[in-house]
């Protein structure tokens, strides 16, 4: 990668973050000025001009200053950082940026590698849309599989309180609510469903319980989005109370294994929510395979269904898609915002 190309990968990122956070487009911008000027920027992403792959660069970076100002490793971004209390307006922050960087030179490399782990709870509100559906459709209990799981806190989503006006599904006192985020009541929220198996996978999975892997989860998030952090903390005393299996696998050989087991009398939900663009073109064509091998084999008592929550619009806006089988019907259930909010039903 060229430091042109990384420049505008940075830039391009910041105008998916406009309209969402300010202060994610102030330092991803700032950091690209700095880049191109030959600053210490260029230290920290040595690694990433080394490399013919940006896997999330943008994102990557963001995550690795969250993290440091979490942690109290860079108290000079503190004041623009609103998880940590601060106030001040993200425009000026390029002097404090640079500050921070050359502090911390040696650290932040080995942190912007780290994997992409926006385990966002908010995408519930579109996927459960699907859940719902295919509970009306079967009858059946749900066997739900998510691939890119990971910390696996959307294979919570039963867990979850959902609420529209005067409509709402799920757990009453709910430590996650998700209210308003639909133009209207969604007709599903009348339908019962349950969750009789729940499992997932991923390349880098995350025990939310840990200390370590819920500050990556922190840091991900977009630090003057304090909704989302309310959010996960609920999420994550959600996953201590109820376990769940997330398997250290590659999605398409994990499926291929998962789908040879047949679950009579559970409806088989495959689910996944940006998941899609990390998948190598491989592991894309193993999962379909897989998929769609299943679906041959479904019947009225084993039915199956594949839901998934994936950008269009240069990320900025993103489909909620289920297809299901016997019969391989797609339906395009809503739009919604990148974490799950708005949702526009179709």
């Amino acid at each position: 990668m060229t430091v042109e190309s990384a420049a505008g990968l940075l830039l391009r990122t910041a105008e998916i973050t406009q309209g969402y956070s300010p202060l994610a487009k102030a330092v991803l911008e700032a950091a690209a000025d700095d880049l191109e000027a030959g600053g210490v920027t260029r230290e920290v992403l040595r690694d990433e001009l080394e490399s013919d792959m940006n896997s999330a660069m943008a994102l990557r970076f963001n995550a690795a200053l969250h993290r440091l100002v979490l942690t109290g490793r860079a108290p000079m971004l503190a004041p623009f950082y609103l998880s940590v209390g601060g106030t001040e307006r993200p425009d000026g922050i390029g002097p404090a940026l640079r500050d921070a960087m050359e502090a911390n030179r040696e650290a932040l490399p080995a942190l912007v590698a780290l994997p992409c782990q926006t385990n966002e709870v908010g995408r519930s509100a579109g996927l459960v849309l699907g859940f719902l559906g295919v509970s009306r459709q079967t009858g059946l209990p749900l066997r739900i599989l998510e691939i890119g799981s990971s910390a696996g806190l959307n294979l919570r989503w039963d867990r979850y309180l959902y609420t529209q006006g005067n409509a709402s599904w799920g757990t009453k006192d709910s430590p996650v609510q998700l209210s308003d985020r639909w133009n209207r009541e969604p007709e599903v929220f009348t339908v019962d469903a349950t969750v009789g198996e729940r499992a997932g996978c991923d390349p880098n999975p995350l025990d939310p319980t840990d200390p370590e892997a819920a500050l990556s989860l922190r840091s991900s998030l977009w630090a003057d989005q304090t909704e989302r952090f309310t959010l996960l903390d609920g999420a994550i005393r959600i996953a201590s109370e109820l376990p769940v299996e997330v398997e250290k696998a590659t999605a398409g050989e994990w499926l291929e294994r998962r789908l040879l087991e047949p679950r009579p009398e559970m409806a088989t939900v495959v689910f996944h929510s940006v998941v899609w663009q990390y998948l190598s073109h491989d592991d894309r064509q193993r999962v379909k395979a897989a998929i769609r091998g299943a679906g041959e084999r479904a019947s009225s008592s084993a039915p199956v269904a594949w839901l998934s929550t994936e950008p269009i619009e240069v990320a900025k806006r993103h489909l909620v898609r289920l297809t299901t089988w016997p019969g391989g019907e797609t339906t395009e259930l809503a739009e919604t915002g990148p974490h799950g909010d708005p949702v526009v039903l179709r």
